[in-house]
């Protein structure tokens, strides 16, 4: 027997009886403050391979999201929370919008979805044919990007706060850039965080990175090291992510979660975020405010 989490900003009544009885569950339990419904555990439910296949059609026609879970852990219990940043943890592909500055977000765009939908599998030599479209832009234009394009996805700064409220140590790895994920860290109070470091000469972008780059593989070993350090097993790791390059890391992570995800990721992530806020993953633990 499982429990199954549904959530969604409008969950409706008869949606979750329909799916509750699809599960055969034992009963309804709603998750969350007051106000709206946007969560419930469905205690007790039945998750044959015909039963989850059931429910994940209703929910995609529904938009809802949905968990099936063995058991409830604390949240406590868990060891790391590791996240991507471009399009996870914030709300836009900074590259792209620094791109914008010289006029060429349309063609930097193309290749950064093309990378992220996993289309081009050399995640390194995407990176570099981008930036090197940004070569001439004022360094200047970073601090325009944060300030005025860069916002927080609903639900991070919430999620990160009870995380590191219950112990767990954050890890931020991204396929971008420095820039962004050390005004993150600041912002957010992150332990840890990798991205990749752009030459500036004269106050310009130069069209070079410095060092290796963060890619797919490189995440995943930030993540392993971090767990190695800290003794943690893969049941005790959250990772969310969104697109191809995230894939190497989520495989190191049970609670592994597509976010607004790419169809690749979405097909072999273990949990979906598709309607609700990245702080939804705090309703498949046992959490005390």
């Amino acid at each position: 027997m499982s429990h199954l989490i549904l959530q969604s900003p409008n969950l409706l009544s008869a949606n979750i009886e329909k799916l509750a009885a699809i599960v055969n569950a034992e009963g309804i339990q709603e998750l969350g403050s007051a106000g709206p419904v946007t969560a419930v555990r469905l205690l007790e439910a039945e998750s044959s391979v015909t039963q989850q296949a059931e429910v994940q059609e209703l929910c995609q026609q529904w938009h809802m999201d949905y968990a099936f879970l063995d058991q409830i852990r604390l949240l406590r219990d868990c060891r790391i929370l590791a996240m991507d940043m471009d399009s996870t943890l914030i709300s836009i592909e900074c590259i792209d919008e620094i791109a914008a500055a010289v006029g060429r977000k349309q063609e930097v765009a193309a290749i950064t979805e093309a990378a992220m939908r996993g289309e081009i599998t050399d995640f390194s030599e995407s990176l570099r044919r981008r930036v090197a479209l940004l070569e001439g832009v004022p360094h200047t234009a970073l601090d325009d990007v944060y300030t005025q394009r860069l916002q927080l996805n609903p639900g991070a700064e919430k999620l990160v706060a009870t995380a590191k409220r219950h112990g767990l140590t954050t890890l931020l790895v991204s396929g971008g850039f420095t820039f962004f994920t050390e005004k993150l860290r600041e912002r957010l109070g992150l332990d840890h965080c990798h991205a990749n470091t752009l030459e500036v000469k004269d106050g310009l972008l130069t069209g070079r990175v410095l060092g290796d780059i963060v890619d797919g593989q490189a995440k995943a070993r930030h993540l392993q090291a971090l767990a190695t350090t800290l003794g943690a097993e893969p049941e005790q790791i959250i990772a969310i992510g969104d697109g191809a390059n995230d894939l190497p890391m989520l495989a190191h992570a049970h609670y592994s979660v597509a976010y607004r995800a790419k169809p690749v990721v979405q097909e072999q992530a273990r949990f979906a975020l598709n309607a609700s806020p990245l702080d939804a993953v705090l309703n498949w633990f046992r959490v005390s405010f």
